[in-house]
């Protein structure tokens, strides 16, 4: 033995030595990966051909060893770190040689680059990466972030420590916009810290607040990072609980857990949801307390108003809290009495199949053993309950199809229990009230004739659509019977945009959060997947930047406005209509709505080619598209530089050996603080690819393989990484921020600012720890 070590302990020490020399030596981090993982493969294949490498493994031919597996150990759980006593044997650190090794290597990396960078399951959650930056690139580019910085600045900078405040909105702003924290950092650096000095701010609050606000775009959806770690997430917490589930002496992980081992990117978009809010929340509150202990480093700033009426507060709380709040709780309600609910009169043409058990009963004796430790003995109880009445009732009645009679009852039946006003048409009804409301609350004196004439076109639409129409109105004749009403109301509604766009603060936050709440709506609410929603987010980017070119050039944006409502009309059609024309009977409604959907979604694309020409002819397109590229050639380069690095590490033992010793403990949380602190110290020097990609697939089995839920690990280990691209003295965010500072602000200055919000992110680590439910009761309720 080699200075007294274990071979796979040499071998990892190697391994680590030629990573971080490598990155130091400033090799792109994909080649330094790549070349660190061969580099390394030669040197240990060098040591273990010349015999100084030898892994002392545990004698399984050993008498003690069989009397432990005799007594009811399982062989997984075996290790030298568990019974450090047992016998060992020597053996060379490659099984079967060096030259196997390379070889099999080889053969594995052909096959991943294939499985998750050409053309496995994975590729396409991987695609909304490059949608995602390039949106975020995109309204980067398009100084969209200028200008929410200096609106929300005019709305909280007279508030104690206000500019702070403003900082942490904008950042929730932009993380939700663009998801990459170096550019969210450097650009607030570069754009408020100037302003935030200039007006007496601490340093330390400025910078501090800069940096981390700037990191909210880790944990924010929809954050690249969650994308890039949930599809590695998923895989292996599928993998990890089958292992589990066959280690318990069960079949498979739905036996024995009782639902399905599965975690999706959008399930964790929406478990990151509540966490990234109440981060932004403690800056922000701390923001605010510190003004107020400390008025003179955090004062209050009047940077005048913008354009736009200016309103009382009694005007303000009554047009932009009471009435919204009023006709949202209207509408929740009515749908609580079921006047507003569903109207799908959809009948299936079979029976429902009556439900099993809500576990698996019928298993072996080891796994009913395993279950009932797992789920407790009430349930299996419960499960063996509603197995025996099953039985009793001739078992699980399988699904028959319904005669002529049977589906006529049934429609009838539907028809009767519908609600009297759609959901649809209610969910349309309120946008357009909210949009009425908001245009008499910023110009108070204005005329109301135009939004009393849009008021009254609401309550037409909503009185025809509860006595007019019926559950089986054809969408051609709902169109008709609502097309006056509806113009009375787009008539309102457009003579209240046009006072919305005289007011500074409407005109900046409107348009990115409609494309937000578009995106994260779509992802959020299970209605779409990760990658067309990035799709729609990029192309939306791409039209507001279009028009806020065409705005500074003081010309036209009709064309993107008419475009972006030629894809509101095409979604609507594509919602109410059948336009599949290839059926053998089509209506005659359905074949025009099929024509004018494909002229509204020619017209759409007309405009995206536009703001596309918009960009290149005033120089935007061509730095994006680069950036974009450079950032995802990146991010894929990193990928296969990562696996290269990891088969090595596999071909010594070095990742089990590693999950050994993590198996070694009994507590899972022992196991998962020992997790969650290495992650921590290599976010010093490693970037969030490098992690998620070289760390979590060495200790995931382990940390998903346990009882904790995969969407609490997953966003513990986000906040965790934000936390550590924070903390001096190697935070990345801090290094970002001393960039693009003034030289009046110190190194000093940034570290002491940012302390605070570690102690923060600590805080809400913590918060987390002991409240998960904050991770999970969105998907739950969602998932419902």
């Amino acid at each position: 033995m080699l200075f007294g070590l274990d071979g796979i302990e040499i071998g990892l020490f190697i391994m680590m030595a030629c990573l971080f020399s490598a990155i130091l030596s400033g090799f792109p981090v994909a080649f330094s990966l790549g070349g660190a993982g061969v580099i390394a493969f030669g040197i240990i294949a060098a040591l273990d051909s010349a015999g100084l490498l030898i892994h002392q493994a545990i004698d399984t031919g050993s008498q003690a060893y069989n009397d432990l597996v005799a007594s009811g150990v399982k062989q997984d759980l075996i290790s030298i770190f568990r019974y450090p006593d047992l016998p060992r044997v020597d053996q060379h650190v490659f099984d079967g040689g060096w030259m196997l090794a390379m070889d099999r290597n080889v053969s594995f990396i052909v096959n991943r680059m294939n499985e998750r960078v050409l053309a496995g399951q994975s590729i396409e959650t991987l695609l909304a990466v490059l949608m995602f930056v390039l949106m975020g690139i995109t309204l980067e580019r398009s100084k969209i972030a200028n200008d929410l910085l200096t609106t929300m600045a005019r709305v909280f900078g007279p508030l104690p420590g206000g500019l702070a405040v403003s900082i942490v909105v904008v950042g929730a702003f932009l993380a939700a916009s663009t998801g990459i924290v170096g550019a969210t950092v450097v650009t607030m650096g570069l754009l408020a810290l100037p302003t935030m000095l200039r007006n007496n701010y601490s340093p330390e609050l400025a910078t501090g607040v800069i940096a981390a606000s700037g990191t909210l775009g880790q944990i924010i959806p929809p954050s690249i990072v969650i994308v890039l770690l949930g599809t590695l997430a998923g895989d292996l917490y599928a993998t990890a609980q089958e292992e589990r589930a066959i280690a318990a002496g069960c079949t498979d992980a739905l036996t024995y857990l009782g639902t399905p081992a599965v975690v999706s990117v959008g399930t964790l978009f929406q478990a990151a949801l509540l966490p990234g809010i109440l981060l932004a929340g403690l800056y922000a509150a701390y923001a605010f307390g510190f003004a107020m202990l400390n008025p003179e480093k955090a004062p209050p700033v009047d940077l005048g108003h913008g354009s736009g009426e200016v309103i009382t507060r009694n005007e303000g709380l009554a047009w932009f809290v009471a009435a919204p709040v009023a006709i949202i709780a209207a509408v929740l309600i009515l749908g609580q009495v079921h006047i507003v609910g569903s109207q799908d009169t959809t009948v299936s043409t079979f029976t429902d199949s009556a439900e099993g058990a809500i576990l698996r009963t019928r298993v072996s004796e080891e796994c009913k053993a395993s279950m009932i430790a797992l789920h407790g003995q009430d349930k299996w109880d419960l499960a063996v309950k509603q197995r025996e009445e099953i039985d009793a009732a001739g078992g699980v009645q399988q699904s028959t199809r319904l005669t002529d009679e049977q589906l006529a009852a049934a429609h009838a039946e539907k028809i009767a229990a519908a609600a009297p006003i759609g959901k649809g048409i209610a969910t349309f009804a309120v946008l357009l009230a909210l949009t009425l409301v908001m245009g008499r609350g910023v110009s108070p004196s204005a005329s109301r004739q135009p939004l009393l004439i849009g008021a009254a076109g609401i309550v037409l639409i909503l009185l025809l659509d509860a006595l007019v129409i019926s559950p089986v109105t054809t969408p051609g004749a709902t169109v008709l019977i609502l097309g006056i009403p509806t113009l009375m109301a787009l008539w309102g509604c457009k003579a209240a945009a046009a006072r919305m766009a005289n007011n500074d603060l409407i005109k900046v936050v409107f348009p990115p959060l409609v494309l937000i709440v578009a995106v994260l709506g779509s992802i959020l609410g299970g209605v779409t997947n990760p990658t067309p929603a990035a799709a729609l987010g990029a192309g939306g980017a791409i039209m507001l930047a279009a028009y806020r070119k065409l705005h500074d050039e003081q010309k036209s944006g009709r064309i993107i406005l008419l475009s972006t409502f030629a894809i509101v009309i095409c979604l609507l059609i594509g919602v109410n209509f059948d336009l599949r024309v290839n059926n053998d009977h089509v209506t005659f409604e359905n074949w025009v709505a099929f024509w004018f959907a494909n002229l509204t979604y020619l017209y759409a694309m007309f405009g995206l080619f536009f703001a596309l020409w918009t960009l290149y002819r005033t120089a935007v397109l061509r730095p994006v598209v680069r950036e974009t590229a450079k950032v995802t050639s990146m991010v894929f380069s990193i990928l296969i530089g990562s696996q290269i690095l990891n088969l090595v590490l596999i071909s010594f033992g070095g990742e089990h050996y590693i999950q050994d010793f993590l198996k070694s403990y009994d507590n899972e949380f022992t196991v998962f603080l020992i997790v969650m602190l290495v992650l921590f110290l290599l976010g010093f020097v490693l970037d969030f690819l490098e992690i998620i990609y070289i760390v979590v697939p060495i200790v995931g089995p382990v940390i998903y393989g346990g009882s904790f839920d995969p969407k609490w690990v997953t966003i513990m280990i986000t906040v965790n990484l934000q936390t550590s691209f924070l903390t001096p003295p190697f935070g990345f965010a801090l290094f970002y921020l001393r960039g693009v500072a003034p030289p009046e602000v110190t190194t000093g200055h940034i570290y002491r600012g940012i302390i605070p919000f570690v102690i923060i992110q600590v805080a809400g680590l913590a918060i987390l720890w002991l409240f998960p439910n904050i991770v999970t009761i969105v998907p739950d309720l969602i998932g419902v």
